[in-house]
């Protein structure tokens, strides 16, 4: 029996990862360089360890950049953009739907708290979650099954009582490595990438109700 719902954040509820993509390919274009989605995507649903970023043009290409200029403007680049962007389809009824039925509903993000924060009460959504697990609160962030791990303990419940919703390689993987049944909605940039197997993939969650979800993807995970 389902008694919990886990979504990630970024790229899930609201998608920030397409306009941070094209805010750092538009300012690497500057510098003569090709941000490929095959290298940024090291980044996506994770922390900066394995690529940064912010860095990386002064790491591996030696371009005498200044870091903080660069990463305001990115940052600047990246609120402009998100002005136009709003929750993604399908995830309020689903919020909702999750809700009235009883379940218990989880936040699970390689994110920072302040930066969901910004963005859940931006969307009004703050209080639909009964637990918010951040890069804050682990040492390993996805693919690390870590985060899904706490959010299992904090909601009281088993993995396979438990529904997680991913957009990302990173995140899906964390999330099949605790256990969960999962259900992948690709964004812009994600549906781009190769993902790893043992999750189902939907093309949007407006089209889904939470039975529909329950019923004919998650027992077919199982």
């Amino acid at each position: 029996m389902i008694k919990a719902i886990i979504f990630d954040f970024d790229g899930t509820i609201i998608d920030t990862e397409t306009a941070w993509y094209v805010a750092f390919k538009d300012a690497y274009k500057e510098h003569g360089v090709d941000l490929t989605l095959a290298k940024y995507s090291e980044c996506l649903g994770t922390s900066l360890h394995s690529f940064d970023p912010y860095t990386y043009l002064r790491t591996h290409h030696n371009i005498p950049i200044d870091l903080d200029e660069f990463r305001q403007s990115i940052q600047n680049t990246h609120t402009k953009m998100m002005e136009s962007e709003s929750i993604r389809p399908g995830i309020l009824n689903l919020l909702d739907e999750a809700k009235e039925s009883g379940l218990k509903i989880g936040l699970a993000t390689s994110s920072h708290m302040d930066w969901v924060k910004k963005f859940v009460n931006l969307l009004n959504i703050e209080d639909y979650f009964d637990c918010y697990c951040t890069a804050d609160s682990v040492k390993h962030v996805k693919p690390d099954p870590e985060l899904y791990h706490q959010a299992l303990d904090r909601l009281g419940v088993k993995a396979n009582e438990a529904i997680a919703i991913e957009d990302s390689p990173n995140g899906s993987l964390a999330a099949v490595r605790a256990g969960i049944p999962t259900i992948v909605a690709k964004n812009k940039i994600t549906s781009q990438l190769p993902f790893s197997k043992g999750h189902y993939t939907i093309d949007s969650l407006e089209n889904y109700t939470l039975t529909d979800l329950v019923e004919n993807f998650i027992k077919k995970i199982g």
